[in-house]
């Protein structure tokens, strides 16, 4: 199936949305892009594999959903999602008026903001838009009036010409998120992604990314087995020192690192406290706000 990582993503978000009163992260339109007959669809998916996860499960098909998404899928996706909009938030009340997403996906942020000033570049593969665009008009979503879509190849270097064309200005401070992107990128492709992000954002932009540290875990091992069966294998691993100087060397300092542990702490302690459940963010991912010098 293609685009299964996104959709898995977008799955995630709706199931958080439509089986909670108290959110990590709350996306309202994640259910719109993905359709019902694709979410359920997901979800018996879901139900049918919890052996993988949980071997020797026993329970009813909803009991096994919410094992596979509140254990396995949600806790990276809703947590880097938390943290991402979170800073974007404050990066916009600090006079950013341009927010790019790298490999944008079925991300709803469009739809779902209110800064109208706000000037939203959506990159991504031409197959890729050309699906989202056709769910949304599915959906009867109407297309925000402060969004541009980008077809392009993050792995080459013409997506900088590419948005250009559509109105970016490097003269005014931006917000890019680059969530789940440092998974699939070697690391001489995400280091050269840096240096074209620096070469276009201007003093004072900022950057928001998770990526997987070189640490044992079993729920990584989990998660790069589903990717390699997505055909979306997963490409590099770092160190924080490694990726504090892969950053320093394209002009960004780090602002802030979470890793799980603070991450469950900051952005799950509620949902955890209110909800009567126990989500966590996984080990083996962390995550960094990073600004331009």
């Amino acid at each position: 199936m293609e685009h299964m990582t996104a959709r898995v993503s977008c799955f995630s978000r709706a199931y958080h949305y439509r089986n909670n009163q108290t959110w990590i992260f709350r996306d309202d339109f994640a259910e719109k892009i993905l359709g019902e007959e694709e979410y359920c669809a997901i979800a018996e998916s879901m139900a049918q594999g919890v052996q993988f996860f949980a071997p020797g499960f026993r329970g009813n098909q909803e009991q096994a959903i919410r094992l596979v998404v509140d254990y396995h899928l949600s806790p990276s996706v809703l947590g880097r999602s938390a943290f991402n909009e979170m800073h974007l938030k404050n990066e916009i009340r600090l006079g950013a008026k341009q927010y790019v997403l790298f490999a944008a996906g079925y991300d709803t942020y469009a739809f779902r903001n209110s800064a109208e000033h706000l000037a939203i570049y959506e990159l991504d593969l031409p197959q890729m838009i050309e699906d989202k665009l056709r769910r949304e008009k599915r959906s009867g979503l109407e297309a925000p009036a402060n969004r541009v879509m980008v077809p392009c190849d993050l792995s080459e270097s013409s997506w900088k010409e590419s948005l250009i064309q559509q109105g970016f200005r490097s003269d005014i401070k931006s917000f890019g998120s680059l969530l789940g992107i440092s998974y699939y990128l070697d690391k001489v492709s995400f280091a050269r992604l840096m240096s074209n992000i620096s070469d276009l954002f201007c003093k004072g932009s900022a950057i928001c990314f998770d990526y997987p540290v070189k640490s044992p875990s079993a729920e990584m091992e989990k998660t790069e087995l589903l990717a390699k069966g997505a055909n979306e294998e997963m490409k590099a691993k770092y160190e924080y020192e490694e990726m504090e100087r892969l950053l320093a060397e394209h002009d960004f300092l780090v602002y802030e690192h979470l890793d799980a542990g603070e991450m469950t702490r900051q952005y799950f302690e509620e949902y955890n406290g209110k909800a009567g459940a126990s989500m966590s963010a996984p080990n083996g991912v962390e995550y960094i706000l990073a600004v331009k010098k």
